[in-house]
């Protein structure tokens, strides 16, 4: 397990400076190639349109720490929507809709996906596919194929509005991010799941209670999915019963790619965030430039394949590092 922590913590943080390089790049060729790009205004856009991949990949970060994934999140944002879309319609407070949305997303999380893997040590991938593919038709079920229009301020404060010159969704963005890091680096919590993700069984062997903080990690990807679903539905104004199947992909891709191995127990959500700006930088771009979003997909597609051939070097570099005779690798774990 230290062999796992400290080497691939290192290389974790190489990555993610690798890709804060790639980030700066491509900035400068799209400011150059387009010029609407470096504008306010299309800055803005951009990340206000990241802000929904850049939450369910916080969440994301933590499954993929403890050396798991949820293909579910699209499912879940989409199902969600559905979720406040008819809270709403009651009445019900739009504070208290949110808390009730958020909560429901940690819900699914926790209960269909945390418990059947850290309970029942199920396959993580049969679990999250079943779940995902539980969820569409739920979705399908609830609304048909009506969308509900949305009108509450509390949605469109949080999806369209303006907060001191920026839009809300950035503020958003920023809270998650704070919030994911502190936890990660400065609770108990953060510290138990990278040890889970060095060694499940070691973590179990140190007092560490494996299968709540699975679950609990679970539910945290769960009541983010559910509150950029939540987010989805204010930018759009309206919940639709459309389930995004990319968005799982591309917050691992993003998490991938900020330098969290795919084996779990090194990584972190401030190597996510370089990796969210990476994908949303260049979607930007290449709509400007007249690229349609499939072949979008196709780049994101490719950018993934890369990012886990990157993990399966990068892990077998960090064991090569600590034979003898080979210069050891000494840095403390990667927290940020």
């Amino acid at each position: 397990m230290m062999v796992r922590i400290l080497g691939g913590a290192w290389s974790a943080t190489s990555r993610y400076r690798l890709v804060l390089l790639l980030v700066v790049a491509m900035f400068a060729a799209f400011a150059i190639t387009q010029p609407e790009f470096a504008t306010a205004t299309n800055l803005k856009n951009l990340l206000a349109d990241s802000s929904i991949l850049w939450i369910v990949g916080m969440g994301m970060t933590f499954v993929l720490l403890t050396g798991g994934f949820d293909l579910s999140v699209g499912a879940t944002s989409a199902l969600t929507g559905i979720f406040v879309a008819k809270v709403l319609a009651t009445g019900m407070p739009g504070g208290v809709a949110l808390l009730l949305a958020v909560l429901f997303g940690a819900l699914i999380g926790g209960l269909l996906n945390g418990f059947a893997v850290g309970r029942l040590g199920l396959s993580v991938f049969v679990v999250t596919l079943a779940t995902m593919t539980a969820l569409t038709g739920i979705v399908n079920l609830w609304a048909g194929t009506d969308s509900f229009l949305v009108t509450a301020p509390i949605v469109s404060q949080l999806g369209v509005d303006e907060l001191l010159g920026l839009p809300t969704p950035i503020w958003v963005m920023a809270a998650v991010f704070v919030v994911a890091l502190y936890v990660q680096s400065r609770t108990y919590f953060g510290r138990d799941v990278f040890a889970i993700g060095g060694s499940a069984t070691a973590a179990r062997l140190a007092g560490i209670r494996v299968p709540r903080t699975l679950m609990l990690v679970y539910a945290f990807v769960g009541a983010c999915a559910a509150l950029a679903g939540v987010i989805a539905v204010g930018r759009v104004g309206a919940a639709t019963p459309t389930v995004d199947a990319t968005l799982a992909l591309q917050a691992i891709a993003a998490v991938l790619l900020g330098g969290t191995a795919l084996t779990g127990g090194a990584g972190g959500v401030t190597g996510t965030a370089f990796g969210v700006l990476f994908i949303g930088i260049l979607q930007n771009g290449l709509g400007l430039a007249g690229v349609s979003s499939d072949w979008q997909n196709v780049v994101t597609g490719v950018i993934l394949v890369l990012a886990v051939m990157g993990d399966r070097l990068r892990f077998g570099g960090s064991l090569r590092s600590m034979l003898p005779g080979r210069r050891s690798l000494t840095g403390p774990a990667e927290l940020s």
